[in-house]
């Protein structure tokens, strides 16, 4: 079963496409044109709504629903023959359009509440793919290929500072169970004694050369325009974000196309940095003219972290956007 806000933010905004009253009258009759949507769903999300849990993601979720239901862009009135939640079954491949509803098996939407992340992916299909293909690497370690030697010297400072000597003293040596004993023995918060500076320098290190990796394959405008189109996820088809911001606005907007926009902006740069603070951060910006004349900034960032804690888990790519989507090009908020 998802997660209890999950199905909030999802069902209800389907829900409230549907022209009932309000959220009491959609749950007491239970439509069965919201499809995928078991009685054990409606049952709980009932006992939620009735014990006064989580307010502010209903009426958001409502509201958004609401919206998209009498939107231009959206359903303009019309009432949906079907809405399908896609719920959380694991999708059968590798899907470029993050929807979780489909209404009337042409709309698309994403419903995204408090987060700013657009892709978690690993280094190497960020930095070097460019998002382009995405395959398993098994075995992959971009620490030990981007910063071997600062890398190394990280690990060996921990294994003194934790007296892990039973452990290996290469790196690139260390099994699942090993980093598993490293997780369990490292304290949290700050890196201990003279890890912290083997830290830093692990980082500065990193953060560089991903960098270095991601900007040498991007030497032309047109793997430049491709590579934002890629990371703000521009697809062959629109689709619509449903959500709110980390503060609890509401966010509504359609993601249009490469080719919407190409027909409204031209891009003028794309840039990427390190960034080192207190992770290795790499950050990007692109630089958009409209058919006005008018600049416009798309910034975001990448933490390349591991995904479980300290040398636990695969290296990863998380990138996320720090400019409000309602400013992004190629983003167009609905009325």
């Amino acid at each position: 079963m998802a997660a209890v806000r999950t199905e909030i933010t999802e069902i209800v905004t389907g829900l409230a496409m549907l022209g009932y009253r309000d959220l009491a009258q959609a749950l007491e009759v239970r439509p069965g044109h919201i499809l995928n949507v078991t009685g054990a769903h409606f049952d709980r999300l009932a006992e939620v709504y009735r014990a006064g849990s989580h307010p502010d993601d209903f009426a958001v979720a409502w509201a958004n629903g609401a919206t998209f239901a009498r939107a231009n862009d959206g359903l303009r009135g019309r009432p949906p023959w079907s809405i399908e939640w896609k719920g959380p079954h694991r999708p059968p491949g590798y899907e470029q359009i993050p929807a979780d509803l489909r209404i009337d098996h042409v709309y698309l939407v994403s419903c995204k509440y408090g987060s700013t992340i657009l892709h978690n992916a690993s280094p190497t299909h960020l930095f070097d793919r460019h998002l382009a293909e995405r395959r398993v690497e098994r075995g992959a370690d971009w620490f030990a290929d981007v910063a071997p030697e600062a890398y190394q010297a990280l690990w060996e400072t921990m294994r003194a500072e934790l007296d892990l000597r039973a452990l290996p003293v290469v790196v690139g040596e260390l099994t699942p169970q090993h980093r598993k004993a490293i997780k369990s023995a490292s304290p949290r918060g700050p890196w201990p004694g003279a890890a912290a500076e083997a830290y830093q320098d692990f980082v500065l290190a990193v953060a560089q050369v991903s960098a270095e990796r991601w900007r040498s394959g991007l030497s032309t405008p047109a793997r430049r325009e491709e590579m934002l189109w890629r990371l703000i996820r521009l697809q062959a088809a629109p689709y619509f974000v449903l959500g709110a911001s980390h503060g609890g606005e509401p966010l509504r907007y359609r993601v249009g196309t490469p080719w919407d926009f190409r027909e409204r902006y031209t891009l003028q740069s794309f840039d990427v940095w390190s960034d080192p603070a207190g992770q290795p951060i790499v950050r990007w910006r692109a630089d958009a003219v409209d058919r006005a004349g008018d600049r416009h900034h798309v910034d975001g960032h990448v933490e390349v972290r591991w995904s479980h804690g300290r040398f636990s888990g695969a290296p990863e790519a998380k990138v996320h956007l720090d400019t409000d989507p309602l400013r992004v090009a190629g983003y167009v908020p609905l009325t």
